[in-house]
């Protein structure tokens, strides 16, 4: 697949390295031309673009910003209509230590509502950077779990077939409103990795009984 992402951050790095190891052609973009470029050229057959136009022709969208950022992302790359956008924020406080919002909504909804246009899909934001950078076999046979949540099934297929050619095991999660589910969890995950003192090679897993 032809993949834009969005940021050139830890987790947009990490992508952009996965996402070039499995055959995707990927483009990269964020604020910082320079940054993309240091990113991209880290991974061989990766491409900086410029952030006007960078979603042309691509089959999915990667938003590897923070929440804060992510609407302004959005709308800079260009027009979104019928695109697949994998959302991996979560509404973090300044400390890292909480969600701004919840309950009644989700980073992933509010985003949606902010680009009507788009096939918003929930996934990755309970994946450190660090465990996408070193890939989805945690060893011993087990696999880290991506969870997928959106209200297009197409959107959600593409995702889906985006993890699994990383290597990672996919969880349905039904749709977009799950994110308020999803959220807390890469919350817990957030205090478990850094509050908990448990470093950042760890990710919820879901365990199905044989």
């Amino acid at each position: 697949m032809k993949v834009t992402v969005i940021g050139a951050g830890n987790m947009g790095s990490a992508f952009v390295q996965q996402l070039t190891r499995a055959g995707h052609q990927v483009s990269v973009t964020a604020r910082d031309a320079e940054k993309a470029a240091k990113v991209a050229a880290s991974a061989p057959g990766a491409k900086a673009v410029p952030t006007v136009g960078a979603a042309e022709g691509a089959d999915a969208v990667v938003l590897a910003t923070g929440f804060g950022d992510a609407v302004a992302a959005l709308r800079s790359v260009g027009n979104l209509a019928g695109k697949v956008v994998i959302d991996i924020t979560n509404p973090l406080t300044a400390d890292y230590m909480g969600l701004t919002i919840g309950h009644s909504t989700s980073a992933a909804e509010e985003i949606a509502k902010a680009v009507p246009d788009a096939e918003i899909v929930k996934a990755f934001n309970t994946v450190f950077a660090q465990v996408l950078a070193e890939g989805a076999d945690f060893g011993k046979g087990q696999k880290v779990s991506v969870f997928v949540a959106g209200d297009s099934q197409q959107a959600k297929q593409t995702a889906v077939a985006l993890a699994e050619s990383m290597g990672f095991s996919v969880v349905d999660a039904g749709g977009l409103k799950n994110a308020r589910y999803l959220e807390p969890l890469a919350g817990l995950n957030i205090y478990l990795g850094y509050g908990a003192g448990l470093g950042t090679s760890i990710a919820p897993a879901w365990i199905r009984k044989a």
